[in-house]
């Protein structure tokens, strides 16, 4: 038996502690044995429907109460579990199912358990020869007597990569993978399942949410409140909302969440409206992290008696399970300010005294100290050819430690991830400060223009600075990627989408603003209406895909 079944089975005989969802319409709370009760038939009839040991298999559904007990029937069924991505009422079907026919081709799957709100999917599924299962038939199956038992090295997540579903990859994260990461988090993030209570709307098919806000509490015990991402985007003050209604100390979320919030906040008349006094960890992991969206956050949280310590800079990646560093605990946001010039030209890290950034922005650049790797993990950085640097010299960071994945799953068939010695090449580059993990950005997403560095983030906050352009909706994309003529372009949401004037007068300030910022122009600057930009189906901007609609829209322009 793996330690991490063995600890799942633990919790649930001991554990109060449980899941609340259903927020805000209809709140409903199961504790974690309650789950494992209804996991249990549910395993039971995996098995009596033919499902052998190690088996993949798939989840499609948005209940997180479904969804919960159907992944540890799973697990105590010895299967590995893959979260579908889900489709959205402006997906076209036919594409998805042509891509989910891919997924589960490449991950071995002959299996999809079907949940509300995806049951209507089923004859489509049917149509491609997929076999599904409804989760609520598996609830009346005949319980468990025992887990079948898994290896440390089987697979238990299959953990689809946030790049385009046509191109699929998934992660195999082993037994092993998961209980490291799951206790080296517990210990750098301190966590006491009978004092702290976690509160989260992020998907499911995420990493984070999928590990880090379903299985942590379900495996230590941990309270839940769990809403899905259309719950939260129908309403984003429900997330505050929840915080103080279940006294959360612990939740997460993208840059874009942090910036939407906290400038909802600051619009609540109500000094009482929320107390958010008990937070002490508001977990950031995006690379590189927008320090404005979080000090607007914690600036508006401020009136709710939430203390700014509570943020939490974070690094991880699905490829070491989750997370690889925390920074230290309350100690807020800390900023490491950077020499440009240093970083662009000669790829060094020269701190500069903040109190002499503000009198030139553009010399400049700022970056979230992300803290130490976790217990049990380590991270350098090294060259081009692989040689390692020192401290604040910028490289490729390397991840190695019992959280690293073994192995991706492609197209092309099973592919290593770690070298003869045990190091995963993460593709970001970053540097390290004493052993604090300092990101600066994907290398394949670096614009280099006359032998500069230029970040894509840099251009993108620039261009956030102004007014219309919607929080986190900005993407600098890079164009005639490795020539002499490498250019980049800049595409923007704003609602004022379609008034030739207005978009005119914004096209002039995103590149006044961008030049003063890296001291390049864009090729172009591209306005969009709300919902355009290309994402990932966890949120995150697809720079890839904008690039090649901004070449597209060039080469119209030339040949008009």
């Amino acid at each position: 038996m793996s330690r991490f079944v063995d600890t799942l089975l633990t919790t649930a005989g001991s554990s109060t502690r449980g899941i609340n969802t259903g927020e805000p319409k209809a709140p409903h709370r199961s504790t974690w044995g309650e789950v494992h009760e209804r996991a249990r038939r549910m395993a039971g009839a995996l098995l009596a429907s033919g499902l052998a040991a190690q088996s993949a298999v798939a989840v499609l559904a948005g209940e997180p109460i479904l969804i919960a007990p159907a992944v540890q029937a799973v697990w105590l069924a010895g299967g590995s579990v893959t979260m579908l991505h889900q489709p959205t009422p402006r997906t076209d079907l036919a594409l998805w199912a042509q891509d989910t026919v891919a997924v589960l081709d490449m991950i071995g799957s002959t299996l999809v358990l079907l949940g509300s709100p995806f049951e209507a999917l089923g004859p489509m599924l049917t149509e491609h020869g997929i076999r599904f299962l409804l989760l609520t038939d598996l609830v009346n199956g005949e319980p468990l007597a025992e887990p079948v038992a898994a290896d440390g090295d089987a697979p238990a997540l299959l953990q689809l990569t946030s790049g385009s579903t046509a191109d699929p990859k998934a992660v195999r994260i082993t037994h092993d993978n998961l209980i490291a990461n799951i206790e080296s988090m517990a210990e750098a993030a301190a966590l006491n399942p009978e004092q702290d209570t976690m509160v989260s709307w992020l998907p499911l098919f995420h990493d984070m949410g999928m590990v880090g806000f379903l299985t942590v509490p379900m495996t230590l015990g941990i309270e839940l409140v769990k809403v899905t991402p259309v719950e939260f985007l129908s309403g984003p003050l429900l997330w505050p909302a929840l915080i103080s209604k279940y006294q959360g100390t612990i939740t997460a979320a993208p840059n874009f969440a942090y910036a939407m919030v906290g400038r909802r906040m600051a619009g609540v008349d109500e000094d009482d409206a929320y107390d958010l006094s008990r937070l002490r960890i508001a977990l950031n992991g995006a690379e590189p992290i927008d320090v404005a969206a979080v000090e607007n956050f914690t600036r508006a949280g401020a009136r709710f008696r939430m203390p700014p310590e509570c943020v939490l800079a974070a690094y991880g990646m699905a490829e070491a399970t989750l997370a690889v560093s925390f920074a230290p605990l309350f100690t807020g946001l800390s900023i490491d300010t950077i020499d440009t010039e240093q970083l662009e030209q000669h790829a060094k890290a020269v701190p500069v005294d903040p109190a002499d950034a503000s009198e030139n922005a553009a010399a400049t650049r700022s970056f979230s100290l992300l803290g130490p790797p976790l217990p049990g993990l380590e991270v350098d950085v090294v060259d081009e050819a692989g040689t390692t640097l020192g401290e604040r010299e910028v490289g490729e960071l390397r991840v190695r430690g019992r959280a690293v994945t073994p192995g991706y799953l492609t197209m092309q068939g099973p592919k290593d991830t770690q070298n003869d010695e045990g190091w995963l090449a993460t593709g970001d580059l970053g540097y390290l400060i004493g052993d604090q993990v300092v990101v600066c950005g994907r290398r394949k997403d670096v614009i280099i223009m006359g032998g500069r560095n230029i970040y894509p983030t840099d251009i993108e906050r620039a261009a956030l600075s102004v007014n219309g352009v919607r929080a986190g909706n900005a993407v600098a994309v890079r164009l005639e990627a490795g020539t002499r003529r490498e250019r980049f372009a800049v595409v923007v949401e704003s609602t004022m989408a379609g008034d030739q004037d207005a978009e005119r007068l914004l096209d002039k300030q995103i590149a006044a603003r961008v030049m003063d910022a890296v001291g390049a122009r864009p090729v172009g600057v591209f306005i969009v209406g709300p919902g355009s930009l290309p994402k990932t189906p966890s949120g995150k901007l697809r720079r890839a895909a904008a690039g090649e609609w901004v070449s597209a829209r060039l080469a119209e322009r030339a040949s008009s």
